[in-house]
């Protein structure tokens, strides 16, 4: 089992509760959350690779009497990635926490207080590369299910953890989950432990995220003298067209539960170091976060009606890696509000805001919800989490696991 932290770390634990801070008396756990989350954090696993992040929850879930599959995935083209899938416990309901050990790089490693990959803990926070996004949250998932047990809780759990969400997420938990419903393994609900509170725990559950459609266009045109445009063909001003006829209108004006859909020019490049040679192409890319008004396919139909009529000889490549997905209000999202209500006094707003993540995929199989950390910090110079975050966050995680196997079936 993972060490024990420090005196100096271990007294600093609270429990949060509304707006105040209760210290916590608990007995001692074989497996520590705090002390877990420092074990993934040292693990270097920047995409693709894994740095022995997974080793590490597979051993811990492993003393938790689960049955661990080490999944390597390859695609042409693509880096191969290492996943696990864990299960104990036989039957349904199956209740499956999912997530991810891969993290961003750390940028400019000067500028951290603390050494990204060292796992430090001060002034009752713990820092490092993955700590919001999404390390301690694992831990938390491995010491609930510890705690669930030890109360004498029973049933089956999975755990689902990538080490490809930060990348292409070709090889990561979408081939997981063929790989499950060949093996006829059926998820009833699953809860995804992205960092998903803006400022405090207990803020925010996400219960669904906008698609994402990234498009590649190259407007062509001819090479010439600016002194001779008769003899070429500037495609510049095509490609102007383009974008503002992408731009010049609002895609919707969202609805109940999403925010309006937006495309935004990410980058136009000519590559023309010339003042006076018109280019013979342009290239920009764009993005569209959009919500369930549209689909991937019906953007891609207006995007090339729009290139068809406005950007003459082009190319257009466009990638769909995500639709947008809403998990009605309802059972499980009662069920984790709950949770957290009663355990940190609040009651969390249900959102589809951010990016996109893994439950993109999980979607397709069960009713899927995310709820973590606090993401203020996430993919940032000195990336950190409370202590007492990491603690409640575990308390949660053990409601929502004694509530769902005491009424799911019920």
């Amino acid at each position: 089992p993972p060490k024990v932290l420090d005196s100096s770390a271990t007294d600093s634990r609270f429990r949060i509760r509304g707006q105040r801070a209760v210290a916590r008396v608990s007995p001692t756990h074989a497996v520590d959350p705090v002390a877990l989350a420092r074990d993934l954090i040292r693990c270097p696993s920047v995409t693709p690779r894994d740095g022995g992040a997974l080793d590490v929850v597979q051993r811990t879930a492993e003393s938790l009497g689960f049955v661990c599959h080490r999944l390597p995935f390859s695609d042409p083209g693509a880096d191969t990635i290492d996943n696990l899938y864990a299960r104990r416990g036989e039957g349904a309901p199956l209740f499956c926490f999912a997530g991810h050990t891969d993290v961003v790089p750390v940028g400019d490693e000067s500028a951290w207080r603390f050494d990204p990959f060292g796992g430090e803990v001060a002034e009752a926070t713990l820092y490092g590369r993955g700590a919001a996004d999404m390390k301690s949250a694992i831990a938390c998932f491995l010491a609930a299910v510890e705690r669930f047990t030890e109360d004498g809780g029973a049933g089956a759990i999975a755990l689902l953890i990538t080490g490809d969400e930060e990348g292409a997420a070709r090889n990561g938990t979408r081939k997981v989950l063929s790989w499950m419903n060949a093996r006829g393994e059926a998820l009833d609900v699953c809860l995804v432990g992205e960092p998903t509170n803006p400022s405090r725990l207990g803020e925010m559950v996400k219960i669904g995220r906008r698609g994402s459609l990234t498009g590649r266009l190259t407007v062509q045109g001819k090479q010439g003298h600016v002194a001779y445009p008769h003899l070429a063909d500037n495609p510049i001003p095509r490609l102007i067209a383009v974008l503002a006829r992408l731009s010049a209108d609002d895609l919707d004006h969202g609805n109940a539960h999403f925010q309006p859909s937006n495309l935004e020019v990410t980058t136009v490049d000519v590559g023309n170091p010339a003042t006076n040679v018109i280019p013979a192409s342009v290239r920009a890319t764009f993005n569209i976060r959009f919500n369930d008004e549209h689909s991937g396919a019906t953007l891609s139909d207006w995007l090339r009606e729009i290139c068809r009529n406005h950007a003459g000889s082009h190319e257009l490549e466009i990638e769909v890696s995500g639709e947008a997905f809403l998990t009605p209000p309802g059972r499980l999202t009662d069920l984790v509000s709950d949770s957290i209500e009663r355990v940190l006094g609040q009651r969390p707003e249900l959102s589809t805001t951010g990016g996109t993540s893994d439950a993109r995929f999980i979607k397709k199989l069960c009713p899927v919800v995310e709820f973590g950390m606090v993401g203020a910090t996430m993919h940032a110079v000195d990336e950190c989490v409370a202590v007492a975050d990491i603690h409640a966050l575990t308390d949660v995680y053990t409601d929502v696991l004694k509530t769902f196997f005491q009424k799911w079936v019920s």
